[in-house]
């Protein structure tokens, strides 16, 4: 990655190269969580996240490298292939987000130590904690305020 990506709107055609991305990008910040990136949590991305979410994608080279939805000013979720992330593309799409919405809200796995760095280094705040109806695990809402 050579130069800074380009932010657009998610298109239907991306669907199998974003749920790749997405995959991958899954079972690495989450593996402790069974089946992560693939079956239910995978259908769900194609049927119900790609569709009623605001979606955008990062692009570099005219491929797809990172994917970022959201649900009013909440992030449903922030995915960075792997083989790019630390690079300055997460922080590009979280930045896209803020100018969109102002303040941002998500949750993130208490276990996904590296994500929660970043989002602490993007300047959220943690404002709760609760289990995860579907996996079990801690979840801990986060907030960034409008800047």
């Amino acid at each position: 990655m050579g130069t800074k990506p380009v932010i657009r709107r998610y298109q239907a055609s991306d669907e199998d190269v974003v749920v790749d991305l997405w995959s991958r990008a899954s079972k690495s910040a989450h593996p402790f969580i069974d089946g992560e990136g693939e079956g239910e949590r995978a259908r769900k991305l194609r049927e119900i996240y790609l569709r009623e979410a605001e979606n955008w994608v990062a692009e570099d080279g005219g491929g797809v490298i990172a994917l970022l939805g959201l649900l009013g000013n909440e992030v449903g979720g922030l995915f960075v292939d792997p083989r790019v992330q630390g690079r300055g593309v997460g922080r590009a799409l979280v930045e896209h987000a803020a100018a969109l919405r102002g303040e941002l809200r998500l949750e993130v796995f208490e276990a996904n130590t590296s994500a929660r760095g970043f989002y602490e280094l993007m300047g959220f705040e943690e404002r709760g904690k609760r289990l995860d109806e579907e996996t079990g695990h801690p979840l801990i809402a986060l907030v960034r305020p409008q800047r």
